[in-house]
C-alpha cells in the first residue's frame, strides 16, 4: 500500500493495517513452505505432481521379464567363477546396466585368499592287496549339460592330501548316522568316510568326520548326475586370512600358522564326487548290509557299510592364492536423508553357469536398476539413500560382502537402514523368506500388492499364507548367504527373498539358462514376482517419513523363542531371567507404534515434525544393533548378534540364542550345577540385550530402575 493512502487513515486503521500485513506475510511464508505429501517433482510448466511410487514401479513392469530374461541369457553365456578370468564378462555387463539406468556406479576391490583345484587329483579301487581295481571317474557326466571351461568338482580350502585307506560309508554324516554304526562296530578311525549330500553344510559333516578319526571324506552327488561343488571353510563369513577387517590390497594378514585361522579350515582332504562313484564304492563294500533309508538317491543295489575289503586310493591337490575380486554398487543418492541408507544385494559369482544361483537374482537387480533409472528421469527421488549391491565371492563365503561390510562397519551401524538380500531368485514353486522380525509385517503388506505368477486372479500373499497354512518367515540365523554379514556381524535389519525350496542342479553344471527356460521359469513370470517384491520393499524403506518396522513382532517372536527353549530345558527356571526384558520390549513397541501414528499425521514438511520423526527413525534401525555382543560369542568372535547367528554345532535343535545353544553343546561333560551355571550365563546375555533394545527404542537413558524379585534370581 502506498505511504500516501497510509497517512490519510486514522492513526487505529493503520495499526490494524500493519498488523493485517505481518499476518498475512507471515501465512505467506509458512503456505509458501508448505508442500503436498509424497515425493515431488517439477513439470515442464513450473508446476509440481505427487508421485506414488509403488505404483510408478509396478506400471514400469510392462515387458520386464523379458528385459529379465535377456539380462539372464547374457550372465549365463559361460561360466564364471571368482577371481577367474571369465568373471570379467558379468562385471562389464553389470557396470554397463547400472550405467544405462543412469545411476552412479562405484567399484570396490579386495585380494583375499581364494581356493580352486590343482592338477593331481585322483580316485581308484584296489583291491585288499593293493593291486589295481578300477579308476574312480570325479567329474559330471558329459549328459549333464557342461559346456566346457566349468572348473571339475572340487571342495574350496579342502588340503591337498592323499590317502590309500578301506572306506565307510557313513550315510549323511550326522552325530546320529556315526552312533548307527557304532552300535553295528563300524567305526572310521584311519578309514576314508564316504557320505551322501543331504547331511548339512558339507564343511560341517567333513569336520565332523575328522573328529571321528577319519582321514579323507569324500560327499556323492546327486542321482541327475551333477556333483556339488563347495567350500567347506569352517568358522564364518569373509576372507580367512583377515578376520574383522578388510582384504584390501597391501592389508594385514594373519599366517596359517595363527591358531583362529588353522581353526578356518579342514584337516583332512575331501572331494565331491558323483553318485555312480559313489555307488561303486559301496558295492565294492564288504561289511553290514546297508540300511534301505540310506540308499535314497543313490542307485545302490549291492554292497555293504564297509570297512573294506576293497581300498581306496585318494589324492587331492589345492592350489590356494591371492586373486582380485570385485563389488560394484549403483548408487542413488536421497533428497532428504542422504546418510542414510536401504541396500539390495546380490552375489553374481556362480560355480558353474549360475541361472539360478546366483544370476537369476542379479537380473532382478539389474531390472530394479532399470525401473529406478526410468523413476528418476521421470522426477522421482527417494527420501533416502537407495544402494544396489553386485558382490563378488560369495561361493567362497560371502567374501565380497562380508569385507565390504567390515569395511565400512562404523558407518554402517550409523546410517544403514536395511539390507534387503536376493540370491537364487527362481529355484522352484512357492514364495520362501527369511527376515529379522521387525520387517515381517512390511514384507505381508508388500505381497499384497503383486500378482502370483503362478495362479491366476491371486496376490502372491494369497498363494503364500495357503502354502503353508498360514505366512511362515524364516529367521536368518544360517550362513549360506550375503545378508550374513549384514545380521551376524553388523546388526542390520535385513531379509532374504526367494521363489523355491531347493534346487536340483545346486552348484552343479544343470545349474544352466537351458534349464530356467524349460523347467525354473519358462515365462520369467516369478523373477518378475520377486523383482516387484524386492522393489518395493525398497521403496517403502527408503520414502515413508517414518520407517516400517514393528519391533512388537519382534517381541513377540522373542517370546515364542523362550518358549521354545524353556521346553528344551525342562522348563528350567534359568530362562525366567527373560520374561522382564521381554515384557520391557513390548512396552517400548507399544510406544514406539503409537509415536509413529502420530507424527504420521502430522505435516510432512514441518521442521519441527521432520525432526521428531528423524530420531524416532534413528531408534528403529539403531534397537537391532542392541543385540551385539561387542566382543562376539565365546570363542566365535566375528559372530556378536545374540540372536540370530548360528550355532557352533550345525546340528543344533536351536535356530535362535546361539549362545546358548552353544553352553548347551558344550555342557555334555559338565556336572549338572556347572552346566546350568554356563546356560544361564547366556540367558543373561540375551536379556541384557533386549532390554538394550528396550532402553533404544525408548530413547531414554533415565529410565528409573524397575524393582525386580532379586530372590527369586539368586540361588543359594
Amino acid at each position: 500500500m502506498p505511504s500516501s493512502v497510509l497517512a490519510r487513515l486514522p492513526p487505529g486503521s493503520v495499526r490494524l493495517v500493519a498488523a493485517f500485513g505481518l499476518l498475512l506475510l507471515v501465512s505467506l511464508l509458512v503456505l509458501g513452505r508448505r508442500r503436498p505429501p509424497g515425493p515431488v517433482a517439477r513439470t515442464s510448466n513450473g508446476g509440481s505432481r505427487v508421485f506414488d511410487p509403488a505404483a510408478l514401479f509396478l506400471s514400469l513392469s510392462a515387458g520386464a521379464n523379458a528385459t529379465i530374461k535377456a539380462d539372464l541369457r547374457a550372465l549365463t553365456a559361460g561360466p564364471h567363477l571368482a577371481g577367474t578370468p571369465a568373471a570379467a564378462g558379468p562385471v562389464a555387463h553389470v557396470l554397463g546396466r547400472f550405467r544405462a539406468a543412469g545411476l552412479r556406479t562405484l567399484t570396490r576391490e579386495y585380494a583375499p585368499l581364494l581356493s580352486y583345484p590343482g592338477n593331481a587329483s585322483s580316485l581308484s579301487l584296489l583291491r585288499a592287496d593293493g593291486s589295481f581295481l578300477a579308476r574312480l571317474s570325479l567329474e559330471e557326466p558329459a549328459d549333464v549339460g557342461g559346456r566346457g571351461g566349468l572348473v571339475r568338482p572340487y571342495h574350496a580350502y579342502a588340503p591337498s592330501g592323499a590317502a590309500v585307506a578301506e572306506a565307510v560309508f557313513v550315510n549323511l554324516g550326522r552325530e546320529e548316522d556315526y552312533a548307527a554304526l557304532d552300535k553295528l562296530g563300524v567305526g572310521v578311525r584311519g578309514r576314508i568316510a564316504l557320505a551322501r549330500r543331504g547331511g548339512g553344510y558339507r564343511g560341517a559333516v567333513v569336520a565332523r568326520a575328522a573328529e571321528k578319526g577319519a582321514v579323507a571324506v569324500l560327499i556323492a552327488g546327486r542321482a541327475d548326475g551333477g556333483v556339488e561343488r563347495g567350500v567347506v571353510m569352517l568358522g564364518g563369513p569373509g576372507d580367512p586370512l583377515t578376520p574383522g577387517w578388510a582384504a584390501t590390497v597391501g592389508a594385514e594378514r594373519l599366517g596359517f600358522d595363527n591358531e583362529a585361522v588353522k581353526r578356518r579350515f579342514p584337516t583332512i582332504p575331501s572331494m565331491p564326487v558323483p553318485a555312480e562313484t559313489a555307488a561303486a564304492i559301496i558295492r565294492s563294500l564288504g561289511g553290514p548290509a546297508v540300511p534301505a533309508e540310506w540308499k535314497v538317491g543313490l542307485g545302490v543295489d549291492a554292497g555293504g557299510l564297509g570297512p573294506g575289503p576293497t581300498l581306496v586310493n585318494f589324492t587331492y591337490q589345492e592350489d590356494r592364492k591371492f586373486e582380485m575380486i570385485r563389488d560394484i554398487f549403483g548408487i542413488i543418492k536421497g533428497s532428504e536423508e542422504p546418510d542414510r541408507y536401504v541396500i539390495l544385494g546380490n552375489h553374481r559369482d556362480a560355480w558353474t553357469y549360475g541361472a539360478v544361483d546366483p544370476n537369476s537374482g542379479t537380473a532382478a537387480l539389474l531390472n530394479i536398476a532399470q525401473r529406478l533409472g526410468k523413476m528418476l528421469q521421470s522426477g522421482w527421488k527417494p527420501r533416502r539413500s537407495i544402494i544396489l549391491c553386485s558382490w563378488d565371492a560369495e561361493e567362497f563365503g560371502m567374501i565380497g560382502s562380508t569385507e565390504w561390510v567390515e569395511e565400512n562397519l562404523a558407518d554402517l551401524h550409523l546410517k544403514a537402514v536395511a539390507y534387503l538380500n536376493v540370491d537364487c531368485a527362481v529355484q522352484g514353486v512357492g514364495f520362501f523368506a527369511g527376515s529379522t522380525p521387525q520387517l515381517d509385517k512390511l514384507l505381508v503388506d508388500v505381497t499384497r500388492q503383486v500378482k502370483d505368477p503362478d495362479v491366476m486372479g491371486k496376490m502372491v500373499h494369497d498363494t503364500w499364507n495357503e502354502m503353508n497354512g498360514g505366512i511362515s518367515i524364516e529367521r536368518l540365523a544360517r550362513t549360506d548367504s550375503d545378508f550374513a554379514p549384514f545380521v551376524h556381524h553388523a546388526g542390520i535389519p535385513s531379509m532374504d527373498l526367494y521363489y523355491g525350496q531347493e534346487f536340483s542342479g545346486y552348484h552343479t553344471a544343470l545349474d544352466s539358462y537351458s534349464w530356467m527356460e524349460k523347467h525354473g521359469d519358462p515365462l520369467f513370470l516369478r523373477h518378475l514376482a520377486i523383482t516387484e517384491i524386492w522393489g518395493l520393499l525398497a521403496l517403502r524403506l527408503a520414502d515413508d517419513p517414518v520407517l516400517p518396522f514393528d519391533y512388537q513382532d519382534y517381541a513377540s517372536q522373542l517370546l515364542e523363542h523362550r518358549n521354545g527353549l524353556s521346553f528344551l530345558l525342562g522348563n528350567s527356571q534359568a530362562v525366567n531371567v527373560m520374561n522382564g526384558s521381554i515384557d520391557d520390549l513390548f512396552g517400548a513397541a507399544m510406544e514406539a507404534l503409537k509415536e509413529a501414528k502420530k507424527l504420521q499425521q502430522l505435516d510432512l514438511y514441518d521442521e519441527h515434525a521432520r525432526m521428531r520423526r528423524r530420531l524416532l527413525n534413528d531408534r528403529l534401525l539403531l534397537a537391532e544393533r542392541s543385540f551385539l555382543q561387542a566382543e562376539g560369542l565365546e570363542g566365535r568372535r566375528w559372530f556378536k548378534h545374540l540372536l540370530y547367528s548360528p550355532p557352533e554345532d550345525y546340528e543344533s535343535k536351536l535356530s535362535f540364542f546361539p549362545g546358548i545353544a552353544d553352553a548347551i553343546s558344550r555342557s555334555g561333560n559338565l556336572s549338572a550345577k556347572e552346566r546350568e551355571a554356563a546356560i544361564q550365563h547366556e540367558v543373561w546375555k540375551v536379556s541384557r540385550a533386549i532390554q538394550r533394545a528396550a532402553s533404544v527404542l525408548r530413547g531414554d537413558f533415565n529410565q528409573q530402575n524397575k524393582p525386580s524379585n532379586f530372590s527369586s534370581l539368586v540361588t543359594p
